[in-house]
């Protein structure tokens, strides 16, 4: 089965289709980075990097003897506006259009739609429900649909994330709403941690580590072994260079503490005075995670959110790679963290932004199964 991805971005919902067997002959893009690192880990997908507003010519992307069987993705769920007066919030304003459009054009056999949560709850200024736009967006193109809420810890992912998938299927084929969307495999006691997902990598310290590197340890179980099935080197394990007065304060900071607990001594310092206290604390700030537990949602901001469960660090953008369920072959491009005012998006917002592969392919599997 052959499927387009659309806002493609680094490739975790790319890649866990391949995983199931499915081929991907055209992906879509806008950032260069991203598409960089989609590009080098897909080699026989056609990549297109641009916006996806401007792409009009939609006969003339693939080769006629190709079929496409299904369309994944996940549009921003913010709107565009093309004039001042319109609605960011209203779908039919934004890029989910753009996923409808090409939906309309290839009228494939199915659909996969991701994105956040708040999308169910979401309405227009109009106080019109966006999840009920959509759904008749799909209606009319010629698609039931079911919305799954799905938590990648339940499907193999050392990470409690939940987003939500709209499936499409095409309504000439029989709609058992009871068969669409995985059925979560693991237990709340037998998810993976993020112990068991990082603590074979090389335990480098703040400042430490390569963008290419050797392993130091054996794989010590079932998730490092499939990490690492395919390879030979590390990528990507670089540790942020901190200074020591963030190292100190990184050492008060307990499991399910973040920068919000330290004492006053260790709080954060005014910009230009660091004999004064900072007045604005983030809990959300270098927080660090229970190690025996599946990590909280590895977000596009991860380098700053997290501190490594033993290191006084953050994250590198491997160990964020491994709680994503990206096996250690898939290399990351562009510089590791940008500055605000950088248009591109670096690899640790890369790989936060990605749909997790293993949730892809237990979502891509279950297809497969529908429609066989």
């Amino acid at each position: 089965m052959n499927v387009i991805d659309l806002f493609a971005g680094c490739g975790g919902l790319s890649l866990g289709f391949e995983m199931a067997g499915f081929k991907i002959p055209l992906a879509i893009e806008k950032d260069e980075w991203a598409s960089q690192t989609y590009s080098s880990n897909h080699k026989s997908t056609k990549v297109i990097t641009g916006d996806i507003t401007t792409i009009t010519n939609l006969e003339n992307l693939l080769s006629k003897n190709i079929k496409i069987d299904g369309i994944i993705g996940g549009p921003p769920c913010q709107g565009f506006s093309l004039s001042g007066n319109r609605d960011k919030n209203d779908p039919r304003n934004s890029l989910f259009m753009e996923f409808v459009r090409f939906v309309k054009f290839y009228h494939p056999k199915f659909f996969v739609m991701e994105n956040v949560t708040g999308i169910l709850s979401m309405k227009t200024k109009n106080n019109e429900s966006v999840k009920e736009l959509i759904l008749k967006e799909y209606t009319d193109a010629g698609y039931n649909v079911k919305i799954c809420k799905l938590n990648a810890a339940e499907y193999g992912v050392p990470q409690s994330r939940v987003r939500v998938v709209f499936i499409g299927i095409r309504n000439d084929f029989d709609y058992k709403e009871q068969e669409i969307g995985p059925k979560p495999k693991y237990s709340s006691d037998k998810q993976i941690t993020i112990e068991q997902a990082i603590m074979d990598l090389p335990q480098i310290k703040s400042g430490e580590g390569a963008e290419e590197m050797d392993y130091t340890l054996e794989p010590q179980n079932a998730y490092q072994k499939w990490a690492r099935k395919k390879s030979k080197k590390l990528y990507n394990h670089v540790a942020m260079r901190h200074t020591k007065r963030l190292i100190d304060r990184f050492e008060q900071i307990k499991f399910g503490e973040s920068v919000a607990n330290v004492s006053e001594e260790h709080k954060q310092r005014k910009r230009g005075d660091a004999s004064k206290v900072s007045g604005k604390t983030f809990s959300q700030n270098n927080m660090r995670p229970y190690p025996n537990k599946p990590s909280p949602t590895i977000p596009a901001s991860f380098q700053s959110n997290f501190i490594h469960p033993f290191i006084n660090r953050n994250y590198t953008a491997r160990e964020g790679a491994r709680l994503q369920s990206f096996p250690d072959n898939y290399k990351f491009y562009g510089k590791r963290t940008t500055m605000s005012w950088e248009k591109n998006l670096s690899q640790y917002q890369q790989i936060g932004n990605a749909v997790p592969p293993l949730l892809a392919y237990e979502i891509a599997k279950n297809i497969l199964k529908y429609f066989n």
